[in-house]
């Protein structure tokens, strides 16, 4: 007897270059070429994809803007044993790209949903930033408007883990001054411009130093990029010793993260400034 699950579909969530087409998988071109739709961010980014290897197959548009309305039929192209794959113009789908609500969909139906990995732009920029890795928010797309981007940033003042966001490069001076007006001018930030491709750049400096190389180098303001900024670090001078005392204390019967939140309290002081001494201390 034929089990149901065995008759439906899988929904193939499909990682593409972010500008090298040597990085795509083995993997990604056989499921490209062999699903029954290949749904797209943008059909005529994607089809020059398929053209560059020699791909042929039925596309579907699914962005933003029809995402929802477009899900059922998805659903039911998956319950009638029918494979797709579903791609952005680059990287990962939904990391900052389409795809969230039809996933949410055909995991809530019981549909397959198999990830195909590959690029990320996020991952990408992190692993080659030399900042902590261990720790990190991915926070997406900064505001264009300066006080929103600025609420923000002063919303994450307090953030220990690293911090990667996606940002439109002709906004770089811009943001990066409102880093350091909001974050101060000695914060860590690396920008990653054009990961894989033939201007690619990596760069790093204080806040404030970065803003002068934006300035004096207007190159930089082109393509796509992805910004990373130094988490936020306690100086435990700035602690006094009686909270660091009950933060010792609390640690003693419980998780660093409630410890904080405690001593925070008893304190007056905000937890995120705690949560590094606490790893010092455990």
């Amino acid at each position: 007897m034929t089990d149901k699950a065995e008759l439906l579909g899988t929904l193939y969530i499909v990682a593409t270059p972010i500008g090298n087409l040597a990085d795509i998988s083995q993997r990604a071109l056989d499921i490209l070429a062999s699903v029954d739709v290949i749904a797209c961010e943008d059909t005529r980014h994607t089809k020059k994809l398929m053209s560059a290897f020699s791909i042929s197959n039925k596309t579907l548009s699914l962005h933003d803007h029809n995402e929802r309305q477009k899900q059922d039929y998805v659903a039911s192209l998956l319950q009638e044993g029918k494979n797709i794959a579903l791609v952005s113009d680059a990287g990962t789908p939904l990391i900052s790209d389409p795809g969230f609500h039809l996933v949410r969909h055909c995991r809530s139906l019981g549909l397959k949903v198999s990830p195909v990995p590959g690029a990320c732009a996020a991952i990408s920029a992190l692993s080659v930033a030399g900042l902590p890795t261990d720790r990190f928010s991915f926070e997406g797309f900064l505001p264009s408007k300066s006080g929103a981007r600025k609420t923000v940033l002063q919303s994450l003042e307090h953030e220990v883990r690293t911090m990667v966001f996606y940002d439109a490069p002709r906004r770089a001076i811009d943001t990066v001054k409102d880093i350091v007006e909001t974050l101060g001018g000695n914060r860590y930030v690396v920008i990653a411009r054009e990961l894989t491709k033939t201007f690619e750049t990596i760069y790093s400096d204080m806040a404030e130093n970065l803003l002068t190389w934006l300035e004096q180098d207007p190159n930089q303001l082109k393509g796509e990029m992805v910004l990373i900024i130094e988490g936020y670090k306690a100086d435990v001078n700035e602690i006094s010793p009686q909270a660091i005392a009950t933060l010792k204390l609390l640690l003693a019967e419980m998780k660093p993260k409630k410890a904080c939140a405690i001593t925070a309290e008893i304190h007056g002081i905000k937890k995120n400034a705690l949560y590094d001494i606490a790893l010092s201390l455990k």
